[in-house]
């Protein structure tokens, strides 16, 4: 009989749960919203949607093979827990124990960040399917990758490896790189943002679809559409951008020398359209072999690559995981 795996992906506001087929088609989808819940109160959501995936699991008569669970957050696997910044009370969370507790005996249940999950998910069934070295560059609000060598996922010692937001790719060091980083200061949403309102306030002389945007609310899609129109500062923090993502690019390549790089979250999106001058940007710093082996695309889950990924822990067999990372072939 086949079994399936159920996925979760826990983030900041709500709960993604579906049952997974090992083929790697979802069934019985859906969110709910986490409501200002904190600390035990999102564990026990959590539980909640575990439980009803399993009694969906009997009615099918495919019995689930595990859990898998994508946290935004560090998920430390020396103790099984979590530390999620944006849950209350979630600095140290037992997540496995209070899982375990609501699953057979017996039953995996399997944890990683949410970045971690993102490779996994597009390496299983998106855009970096067949690849055993892939990283998926994730550019939103903040900036994380999900790295796959060899078929494991590197964690690090402290288990909070691919927080790339951090990348040093300026000089000097300048206030504001404390906070978050340097290379999302810079190219992160936020950080597109922040620059076109610095460069607006600089220049009494322009006059602008910027200059009339909301300041408080000027976001980075407001200045691709501007970019689109050839407004001169989104050009120039565009511009600006791309070098930052091509360093980065370059940074990891010969580092890892990987065979595809995915790009996702919500500034790709919009910033597709630059993968091409990413690319030419990222020759100029990086290991000439091994920036000519690497593909760079676009991710093809979207949002569900956390969710597939967290399906994809769950199917996984014990074998497959060894102490310190996730090997998932």
């Amino acid at each position: 009989m086949t079994a399936s795996g159920i996925g979760l992906d826990l983030g900041g506001t709500k709960i993604a749960a579906a049952l997974f087929s090992a083929q790697g088609e979802p069934t019985h989808r859906d969110a709910v919203a986490l409501e200002g819940r904190t600390g035990a109160a999102v564990a026990a959501l959590l539980v909640e949607r575990v439980r009803a995936l399993l009694e969906a699991t009997e009615l099918d008569g495919q019995p689930a093979a595990g859990v898998g669970i994508a946290v935004p957050g560090i998920y430390r696997a020396a103790t099984e827990t979590v530390w999620a910044p944006n849950i209350p009370g979630w600095d140290d969370y037992p997540l496995v124990a209070e899982v375990r507790g609501a699953v057979p005996n017996g039953m995996t249940v399997r944890v990683e960040s949410d970045r971690a999950c993102a490779i996994l998910g597009e390496a299983w069934r998106g855009g970096a399917v067949g690849a055993r070295s892939a990283i998926f560059l994730v550019v939103g609000t903040g900036i994380g990758a999900g790295i796959l060598v060899e078929g494991r996922i590197v964690r690090g010692a402290g288990d909070a490896a691919g927080a790339i937001g951090w990348l040093a790719l300026d000089r000097p060091y300048r206030e504001g790189y404390e906070a978050v980083g340097c290379f999302e200061y810079h190219a992160s949403g936020p950080g597109i943002a922040a620059k076109a309102l610095r460069l607006i306030a600089a220049d009494d002389a322009y006059d602008g679809e910027l200059r009339r945007a909301d300041n408080a609310r000027l976001t980075a899609h407001d200045v691709f559409a501007a970019y689109d129109g050839g407004d001169p500062v989104a050009v120039r923090v565009l511009d600006e951008a791309v070098i930052y993502w091509g360093m980065a690019v370059a940074n990891l390549v010969s580092l890892f020398n990987p065979e595809t790089i995915l790009f996702g979250g919500g500034v790709f999106g919009p910033a597709v359209q630059f993968l091409e001058r990413i690319r030419e940007e990222a020759t100029r710093w990086a290991q000439p072999i091994s920036i000519r082996q690497v593909a760079l695309r676009a991710a093809q889950l979207g949002g569900d690559a956390v969710l597939y990924g967290a399906a994809r822990l769950a199917l996984a067999l014990p074998s497959e995981r060894p102490a310190r990372s996730s090997e998932l072939p």
